[in-house]
């Protein structure tokens, strides 16, 4: 069982070192994040990406049972991961798209310089052979749910960056799902501004700020209540 009490700590740590160490430029009235902090945020930020599922194991455990997927069990998880794993770095090799492992859980972190035009929440032409070999790959592992994440820079409105994030990530679930990818595996949420992975004082911070991240979770026999 996943320990949730953790999860949700490590989710809270991430929140209250980013409000901490967020600051606004009193001339431009732009938010960054202060460089003397970022250090402390590289260990933080991280805590997201352990955290629970959209929407909870609850309600998408139904979503995976009633579309009839079923769950892996034992030594049998980290095997099937291992393979998924091998197959998107085959897949995505050569392009901008990082593949990243986390324990049994797989981050694809996609920078919206080849996902989308600024300010655009429409997947872009030259990107779709890339994400197609990605839906690929994700049809063809079927036992995992896939969590589609949105991410901006500090550029702009909270409120706008936040829709722009959500548009952002419901965009790209709704082109994997009409590539083959079963809609109740996949879930979709916007962090907007408040989960950076590089300082918002550089443009190349900003623009590895402004991402798209898909996570894949191993859907698990004891997720789904089975013997």
């Amino acid at each position: 069982m996943r320990i949730a009490s953790k999860l949700l700590a490590a989710g809270a740590l991430s929140s209250l070192v980013l409000t901490g160490a967020c600051v606004t430029d009193p001339v431009t009235g732009q938010r960054h994040i202060s460089k003397a902090a970022i250090g402390g945020i590289g260990g933080a930020v991280g805590g997201y990406l352990l955290g629970d599922l959209v929407g909870g194991h609850s309600d998408r455990t139904e979503k995976i049972l009633g579309a009839g997927i079923g769950g892996l069990a034992g030594a049998g998880i980290g095997a099937y991961m291992d393979k998924q794993e091998r197959e998107l770095r085959e897949r995505t090799a050569g392009t901008d798209v990082q593949v990243v492992r986390q324990g049994d859980d797989l981050l694809l972190r996609m920078p919206s310089g080849i996902t989308f035009a600024t300010d655009s929440s429409t997947v872009q032409p030259q990107f779709k052979p890339t994400l197609d070999q990605v839906a690929q790959v994700l049809d063809q592992y079927e036992k995992t749910y896939v969590d589609v994440y949105g991410h901006t820079d500090s550029t702009g409105s909270e409120a706008y960056n936040q829709a722009l994030s959500e548009r952002r990530a419901q965009s790209v679930a709704d082109y994997l799902s009409a590539e083959g990818v079963s809609r109740a595996r996949i879930g979709t949420r916007g962090y907007g501004e408040t989960q950076p992975i590089a300082s918002n004082d550089t443009e190349e911070g900003r623009a590895s700020n402004r991402r798209v991240e898909i996570k894949l979770v191993p859907i698990t026999e004891e997720d789904l209540g089975q013997p």
